[in-house]
């Protein structure tokens, strides 16, 4: 129940992300043509270009880690047997479900912060509240720990048996409809 809760959210954050790129192209391209042809650019472009950049990473990094999309580097473990090279995966994991969980706990106070003063970046036309890009830190931060843990866990299980790394769930792949993640 866990995984597939993890999976759909995963997705989900990935569309959304997917969305607010596709948003992001078209005001780029507003901005610049207004700024070109016009000499009037959309005003707040670069506030809400850092912001949602911010979003989008975040948003991202779930579907990243569910997949088997994060970076990763496999000098050594290429190497190894399976049930060691599981080990490691699972090793690997843990640690960033522990550095993200450690973003949470420093992004609580400032995100509370933000929340209760109303705080806002830019100046001029528009200003952009910050608690929305510092609530959706800590939302994909706890999202990405929680795939980390899952993973840590597969791996584990699997170097424990004797086996190799589990493959990365396939997430709205084209052979599976996305009702079924």
């Amino acid at each position: 129940m866990l995984r597939t809760f993890a999976d759909r959210t995963a997705y989900a954050c990935l569309l959304v992300a997917a969305a607010l790129a596709f948003a992001l192209a078209f005001l780029i391209v507003a901005d610049v043509t207004g700024r070109s042809l016009f000499n009037s650019p959309v005003q707040g472009t670069p506030e809400l270009v850092s912001s949602t950049l911010v979003v989008i990473c975040f948003l991202q990094a779930p579907y990243a880690i569910r997949s088997g999309g994060m970076i990763s580097v496999d000098f050594l473990s290429s190497k190894a047997s399976p049930a060691l090279q599981a080990l490691m995966a699972g090793v690997a994991a843990v640690v960033g479900a522990a550095f993200l969980l450690f973003i949470v706990w420093g992004s609580v106070e400032p995100t509370l912060h933000a929340w209760e003063s109303g705080e806002y970046e830019g100046e001029g036309a528009l200003h952009v509240p910050v608690w929305p890009v510092r609530t959706v830190l800590i939302v994909g931060c706890l999202l990405g720990a929680v795939s980390y843990l899952l993973l840590a866990a597969d791996n584990l299980g699997a170097a424990l048996r004797g086996e190799g790394p589990p493959p990365p769930p396939r997430l709205g792949a084209d052979d599976q409809p996305i009702s079924q993640i």
